[in-house]
């Protein structure tokens, strides 16, 4: 058995251990055939060689990442000790946090925080139609609005269009109270929460009333011509073919979109498919159209987001087996 002691004098060691030793329980468990111990400034490492060394290029990633950012979240903390390939370790080692896309109101830095988010950052600085697929939690809505927001600032476009289909489980807009946007508003609601981190509420008033920020339902984009913006059609995945083909030929000049869905929350009705499903399909060849999934590693909600949805791909994993083998059954009792 070997030991080894590793100072965190330059790190303030409860961020470093979390409220309660809530990092280090994690730290704990991801490493479980060491034997942890803190002291002060100091954790303690026995056990296995490799099992220490593994440990500690780790925990080094997080010392490095703490001095320069001074913070670091639970989601972070378990990235880190999650990421065993290449591009994770350099991310943290060399980017942290990655580039600061706006500074909204009191000085708030918004950031791609994930690999996968500086990744959609880098395939739409490089296409002008990209499509972000992932799961609920991942970033997707939130990254693409502050790349939209970026651009307007450095005048890259001269006005944001958000726009989502109105539709969602279990609800119809006839059965909301109000007039149409009353009724449709809280459809929209994601896409409000993302610009009031971003911009100044006098200023996104402003911009809401001259029309330099439109955010409408998708319906709403049949017949336009969108040139000059930045376009995010969010909640893709409840596009019929029909209505994703008019949006992406609404398309104008000096014009950029973002397309976001998450294929595993379709809530259209049974006898309708998914635009999104098909688009990604026959436009993943495209020069000029960018494709990037997140996964679970991409969550920054709540830690035990990402555990709910891994519950749930194993159950759908499961029901697909089932599924599978019920219909297996069913043709060898015909034979």
């Amino acid at each position: 058995m070997t030991e080894t002691i590793i100072n965190l004098e330059t790190v303030n060691p409860i961020e470093f251990f979390g409220v309660n030793n809530g990092k280090l329980d994690i730290l704990k468990k991801k490493f479980p055939l060491l034997k942890i111990l803190s002291r002060g400034t100091q954790l303690k490492l026995s056990g296995a060689p490799e099992q220490i060394e593994s440990a500690r290029e780790k925990i080094e990633l997080i010392i490095a990442y703490l001095e320069r950012n001074g913070h670091m979240s639970q989601n972070y903390f378990e990235q880190v000790l999650g990421g065993d390939d290449s591009e994770t370790v350099d991310h943290f080692r060399e980017n942290s946090p990655g580039e600061v896309l706006v500074f909204g109101p009191n000085g708030k830095s918004v950031r791609a925080r994930t690999a996968n988010q500086k990744k959609l950052v880098m395939e739409t600085e490089k296409n002008d139609i990209v499509f972000a697929i992932g799961p609920a939690g991942t970033g997707k809505t939130y990254t693409a609005v502050a790349i939209a927001v970026r651009a307007l600032k450095n005048k890259q476009v001269k006005k944001i269009i958000l726009t989502r289909p109105a539709v969602e489980a279990g609800e119809s807009l006839g059965f909301l109270p109000g007039d149409l946007k009353e009724k449709i508003d809280p459809y929209l609601r994601p896409l409000y929460d993302a610009l009031d981190d971003m911009i100044p509420a006098d200023k996104l008033g402003y911009y809401m009333s001259t029309r330099v920020i439109e955010i409408a339902p998708l319906a709403y984009m049949r017949g336009r011509t969108l040139d000059n913006a930045f376009i995010i059609l969010d909640e893709a995945q409840n596009a019929t073919d029909l209505q994703l083909k008019m949006f992406l030929t609404r398309i104008g000049a000096n014009a950029k979109a973002i397309i976001t869905g998450d294929l595993t929350q379709i809530d259209l009705p049974r006898n309708q498919r998914s635009g999104l499903i098909t688009a990604v399909r026959i436009l993943r060849n495209i020069d000029g159209i960018g494709h990037i999934e997140l996964d679970e590693d991409d969550v920054i909600r709540h830690r035990l987001v990402k555990q709910i949805l891994r519950a749930y791909n194993k159950e759908n994993e499961r029901e697909r087996t089932a599924e599978k083998e019920n219909l297996s059954d069913k043709k060898g009792f015909k034979s």
